[in-house]
């Protein structure tokens, strides 16, 4: 069962190419992301590494590493919990 990492503290230039690759020396690979900001499609710093084999093993070595000058936080990534919007349907402005 493959297991999903975050991967916080990223420089923003990092690209996918390059967490794929700092990852694949603990194990398969399935897929690296980088977030990025909606709006304005900035990197946001962090992004998620999936791997099959060798995620524990990424996690105590890469935790608290240094990549682009930056210390990096390396944990199992947790479910995104349903949060209610705020916007144009579901915000609290109830303006005249």
């Amino acid at each position: 069962m493959s297991k999903k990492l975050y991967v916080g503290n990223l420089p923003f230039d990092a690209n996918a190419d390059e967490l794929r690759e700092m990852f694949t020396a603990y194990g398969r690979v399935l897929s690296a992301t980088l977030v990025t900001d909606r709006e304005t499609g900035q990197p946001r710093g962090f992004g998620f590494v999936e791997m099959n084999d060798g995620a524990d093993e990424a996690i105590q070595a890469l935790h608290s590493a240094q990549f682009g000058g930056r210390t990096l936080t390396v944990n199992e990534a947790k479910p995104r919990e349903d949060r209610p919007r705020v916007g144009a349907s579901g915000g609290q402005f109830r303006g005249r």
